[in-house]
Formats: C-alpha cells, structure tokens, sequence
C-alpha cells in the first residue's frame, strides 16, 4: 500500500463507502495531473473546469472529470502520446490502472481517455476488509480526461503547484477564463434538454467570491458554439440579458436534482428560482 495515497485519503472523512469512493476518485484525479505534469503535458495544454475549480480554487462539490484545453489549436494533437508515460506514472502509486484512449470521429475536436481501476481491489488496498462491502465485482473506479484541441481564443492562464503526491507544476486557465467557460455553459450547455444544475453550483460559487469574467474568451466561445454571430455585441450587458433569458427558461428542481449527489450542504438550493439568478446576476463584471 503506498503511503503517499493513504496520507491523500486520510484527508477526507471517512463516513460512507460513496465518500471513500469518491474520495479514492479525487485523490486519482491529482496522480493523474501529477503524471501529466511528469509528462510535459502542460506544456502544450491547460487545465479548466470544474475539478480544476475544486482542486485550485476550494469549489466544494465533487467533479467526476478532468478537462483539459490546448493552449494553441493543434489539429494533429495525439493524446495517445501521454497515455503510456501516464500510466507507468500512475501505477508506480501503487494503484493498478488501465487507461484507455477513446475513439471519436475522426475530425473530433476534443480528445478523450479513461483511466479505470476495479473499485473492490483499491477499496481493500486502502481501507482495509469490510470496505468492499456490496460492491459489485465488476464495478470500476473511472477517471474520464478529455482535450480540446480547438480552443477558443483570448483565455489566460497561470501556473500553480502542488505538493501531493509529489511536487509538480500546472498550467490552468485563471480564475475569469474558467469563469467565461462556466457562463458558457450555463447558457448554451443542454444536458437531456436540461441545465446541469452544477453549472449553476459553480456560477453562484465564482459570483460570491466576486469574480470577473473574461469577455473576450467568453465570445470566443459564443462564436465557437454558433450561440452568437461576428457581427453580435457581447459587452457586460449582453452577457446578463442572455442569461437572464436562460433563467427564465430553467426547471430549478431537475437542476437541484442534477447537482445533488455532487454536494454537502444542500441549504442554499432551497433559494433556486429564477428571479434569484436574476438578481445575483446584477452583480456580475467582466474584464477585456
């Protein structure tokens, strides 16, 4: 058993089997960045979205993937050249992983990999006899990457370290370009014809923490995703008119629904509603 991981895991309370699974996810995702890292990976290529939110910013929901950008659009980008040193890196932790790059269509912008691990197995390995218990033998442990290859213009970026499970560096998106892709999100993502109702999480998380969001990456993602053309405005005030018409288009209680299972403290969805996002949303700012 590597001691690094336990001392990782010893972090996280450990109240239920659902949290040291997710516990044993959150604490792959880092190995996984590590391993990147190791891998001169961020040297093309930066992190963004939700578990870069948690893992860098304190954002206090679990995210299940690890999104990834290019700095500069690069069509030929193979993600299969890290998956070998990656899983060499990752299994030098001790935790016995496959990672399987996924098949898209040919011209896929974003590139995609799992990395599995048999939940039993590493449920033992950490926690000892009795963790495991029913857990379906067939049950797998999954850490979903993926890369776009075509980024939008005008993100900015920092560079930020970590100490565990050994000390690397990481490019990621700063704190108002991540803010542009989780507007973006909540205004043009469908999931099943449904917001998801962690964007929404994470949209309240970034506004009550004031931060500003990057305007020119924001319409570069609009224009990217047909949602505006060339010839649109999208100053600050067009920002809030188009997320104020998608409020008003939201079934609050699917999206408490959706992010449920992702939290803690659930008090603050008892204040969901359209006219709540309306208002907070006043209080947004943007940067050029």
């Amino acid at each position: 058993m590597n001691s690094v991981i336990s001392e990782m895991l010893s972090q996280y309370p450990d109240a239920s089997p659902y949290d040291r699974e997710n516990a044993l996810k959150e604490v792959m995702q880092e190995v996984v960045l590590c391993g990147l890292s190791r891998a001169g990976f961020f040297h093309e290529a930066a992190f963004y979205g939700g578990t870069a939110l948690r893992i860098f910013y304190g954002l206090d929901r679990f995210s299940e993937d690890l999104d990834f950008s290019l700095m500069t659009a690069n069509p030929t980008f193979a993600l299969d050249d890290y998956c070998n040193a990656l899983e060499k890196e990752v299994s030098a932790y001790g935790l016995h992983v496959v990672i399987e790059p996924k098949t898209k269509t040919k011209d896929s912008m974003i590139k995609s990999a799992f990395m599995k691990a048999n939940t039993i197995e590493h449920m033992l390995m950490f926690y000892g006899e009795g963790a495991a218990s029913g857990i379906p033998k067939s049950k797998q442990i999954k850490v979903k990457f993926e890369v776009d290859i075509n980024p939008p213009a005008f993100a900015t970026f920092e560079h930020k370290y970590r100490l565990l499970p050994s000390p690397y560096a990481i490019t990621l998106y700063d704190a108002p370009s991540l803010f542009a892709g989780k507007i973006h999100a909540v205004i043009c993502r469908a999931w099943k014809s449904r917001v998801k109702g962690r964007d929404l999480y994470d949209f309240v998380f970034y506004l009550a923490r004031k931060t500003p969001v990057n305007l020119r990456h924001l319409r570069e993602r609009l224009l990217q995703s047909g949602y505006i053309d060339s010839e649109s405005s999208c100053g600050i005030d067009d920002i809030k008119e188009m997320l104020r018409n998608r409020f008003c288009s939201i079934d609050f209680e699917q999206a408490k629904k959706d992010v449920i299972p992702f939290i803690k403290d659930q008090n603050s969805l008892l204040l969901w509603s359209a006219d709540f996002f309306i208002q907070i949303t006043e209080n947004l700012v943007g940067i050029e």
